[in-house]
């Protein structure tokens, strides 16, 4: 999030009979279980009893699926350059290689259009210094952006950025927001997800966000990746992936080793991982964080070895 920044996954078996040359089959000859000993009965009735148990089990293995959260590391793919003065709140990909990205802080605080391989600002609209950028998403035509502890959003132009629209949202705070082309998706820094109509940009539906029963708090910058919204984690490296449709943490991104690379190279000054774009096209993920010089492509690696709940409710629930 904002300013708070700064101070801190039968077969049938046959069998012949010989019968006297001398004996005719009767037309009406048929298989006779009174012909057959009991202990052949016996052996049949636990042959079938073996093989509708097989079959059983096996019906459950292919049936049924693993609901529990599955977890992923990541690929670098593409590093690309990035404005280290930004102070990144909302990030969003819009086709032909171009990001519109939020930025945060007061008297600095902005919406711009970058070019993705330049990390060229090629637009920029400054807020008053009244107010502090927050998350951003696009629906159309139409940017719509939300403002730290406040109520108060704005609509811009995605052409020209030019404001269109103030607005007064129902959500606690304005921190993150996403859209999948119908309603929009806020967070307000609190462990509700929220869905706004982007008509009249009240909420019509909200869900409290849980990893194994436990509250995920402090939601932060969103995107729809897929049928999911996944979501900054404010002050940790993950990324919670959650179902829209009940708030449950269906996976998790873990992306430490960014903010660890940057520091190693002797970056200083960056803040926390924040900003997440979806290239829905050619299925591209790009991440970044407040203050960094880098704009990341990354391709998400299943974790296969097993990981335990506790670790990643330190890691990424604070």
């Amino acid at each position: 999030m904002g300013a708070k920044s700064l101070n801190k996954r039968s077969s049938k078996s046959k069998r012949s009979a010989s019968k006297p040359d001398n004996i005719m089959p009767s037309a009406s000859s048929h298989f006779s279980f009174t012909k057959v000993p009991l202990l052949v009965l016996l052996v049949m009735a636990f042959a079938v009893v073996a093989l509708l148990g097989i079959s059983s089990v096996m019906w459950s293995t292919l049936t049924s699926t693993d609901h529990s959260p599955k977890f992923y590391a990541i690929q670098v793919l593409n590093e690309f350059p990035h404005d280290p003065n930004s102070f990144t709140q909302g990030l969003l990909y819009a086709g032909n290689d171009t990001i519109f990205e939020s930025t945060g802080l007061y008297g600095q605080s902005s919406v711009r259009r970058v070019a993705l391989h330049s990390g060229e600002v090629e637009v920029l609209q400054e807020m008053d210094s009244s107010y502090f950028g927050e998350g951003l998403t696009l629906l159309g035509e139409r940017l719509f952006q939300v403002t730290w502890l406040t109520k108060t959003g704005f609509i811009y132009d995605r052409n020209n950025l030019s404001k269109i629209e103030k607005f007064t949202h129902q959500m606690r705070d304005g921190w993150g927001l996403a859209t999948d082309g119908k309603v929009l998706f806020g967070s307000d820094g609190t462990s509700m997800l929220y869905q706004l109509d982007p008509q009249t940009l009240k909420v019509i539906a909200k869900h409290i966000v849980k990893y194994e029963n436990q509250e995920v708090h402090y939601l932060n910058e969103l995107e729809f990746v897929n049928g999911e919204v996944w979501a900054n984690v404010w002050q940790t490296d993950c990324i919670a992936r959650i179902s829209h449709k009940d708030g449950t943490v269906v996976g998790w991104i873990l992306l430490e080793n960014l903010r660890k690379g940057l520091i190693a190279a002797g970056q200083r000054g960056i803040d926390v991982l924040n900003g997440i774009a979806w290239d829905s096209n050619d299925n591209r993920i790009f991440v970044t964080g407040k203050l960094w010089p880098k704009l990341y492509e990354i391709k998400l690696q299943p974790v296969r070895k097993h990981v335990d709940s506790g670790v990643i409710k330190k890691l990424c629930v604070p």
